[in-house]
């Protein structure tokens, strides 16, 4: 069943990503020809809208196939007023880019409806404390519920511990314990702790675990909408800043994921319930927006780079450079994905 939801799931993304191109193409003139959901053998195919719509039988992608478009041989031209290749290289952008906007919209309105079903967030209720700490320091306590810092309400551990990072000299916290309320002041210090991406860094804490106590975040309409909001940039920036690490070796090759990671996560968050689900949709939803704008020929990214420098230079890249470039970016596309499955197959028999 989780396996199931999983590749409904990833396709329901692509297809979302590839809607969003067959719209902006349609809206700027450009016959699609073909709207397939995954690649190879096409298992199921019917004609609307002057498009053949198709599943095939490998579910690891799709595509949109417009006239005078073709990945697999740039050389191929098209000059009837309806083909992609007459289109100014503005209207072309729009086209591609539309593809990784649908997915950010798509995520901000999964963000959306998670925040509509009240998430749960892990609660500001300590469940140790460091010995010699600031907070062991100051007196704070196993179960005590830090309610403000600074006189801004805490409502949740993530929040809280933000507050305290960023925070500068000593701290006012106001703690619930026992159904009182006490006032405790400290100051953080650096310590050594480790980041989303496995790296060491210095950051202030006080020396406080949680307790894994978790509750139901209750938002107001502008509060949904700011959660949403924040939840998108917050996922794009995390990938982005993913991938910059990546390339440039600050994180092993080892942690790239591949297609039966996101089946596996998407499997095991199945388990925990429909806001997990969504979670992962969306958070794999802005890893497909994020990843088909890096400057790869393969990719939208490297479609837009080729237009932006003939809007630049006001002229075409040469077609030996196009079909070169586009040779070179299949098989880095390639090489990824197949590092991704490999590092998978490796975590799997573990």
């Amino acid at each position: 069943m989780g396996i199931l939801v999983s590749l409904l799931v990833l396709s329901a993304l692509i297809f979302f990503h590839e809607l969003g191109h067959y719209l902006a193409a349609r809206f700027m003139g450009v016959h699609v020809e073909v709207f397939s959901i995954g690649f190879g053998k096409r298992l199921y195919t019917f004609k609307k809208w002057s498009t053949e719509w198709s599943i095939s039988a490998i579910p690891l992608g799709g595509y949109v196939r417009m006239k005078g478009q073709d990945d697999s041989d740039p050389s191929k031209k098209n000059y009837d007023a309806d083909s992609y290749t007459t289109k100014t290289p503005t209207q072309k952008i729009f086209i591609l880019f539309a593809g990784p906007a649908f997915n950010f919209i798509l995520a901000f309105f999964l963000y959306f409806i998670i925040a509509l079903g009240s998430p749960n967030v892990l609660s500001p209720v300590i469940g140790t404390v460091v010995k010699d700490s600031p907070a062991y320091e100051a007196g704070l306590d196993v179960n005590d519920t830090i309610k403000s810092i600074n006189g801004v309400s805490v409502e949740s551990w993530n929040e809280m511990a933000d507050m305290i990072s960023s925070s500068e000299g000593s701290l006012e916290l106001v703690i619930q314990r026992d159904g009182f309320m006490e006032y405790k002041t400290l100051t953080p210090r650096y310590s050594e702790s480790t980041n989303m991406f496995g790296e060491k860094i210095q950051k202030k804490m006080i020396g406080i675990g949680a307790a894994g106590v978790t509750h139901k975040l209750e938002l107001s309409p502008s509060q949904t909408l700011s959660y949403a909001t924040e939840q998108t940039i917050f996922a794009s920036t995390m990938i982005f800043t993913g991938v910059k690490k990546l390339l440039f070796g600050e994180v092993p090759a080892k942690e790239l994921g591949g297609v039966i990671s996101i089946v596996k996560l998407t499997s095991d968050a199945t388990d925990t319930g429909w806001i997990s689900v969504l979670f992962f949709a969306a958070l794999i939803s802005v890893n497909l927006g994020v990843l088909n704008l890096l400057p790869i020929p393969a990719l939208d990214g490297g479609h837009i780079m080729f237009n932006l420098y003939e809007l630049i230079f006001r002229r075409e890249a040469s077609e030996a450079v196009m079909v070169n470039f586009t040779i070179a970016g299949w098989v880095i596309l390639f090489g990824l994905m197949g590092l991704g499955l490999y590092n998978d197959i490796n975590r799997l028999v573990e």
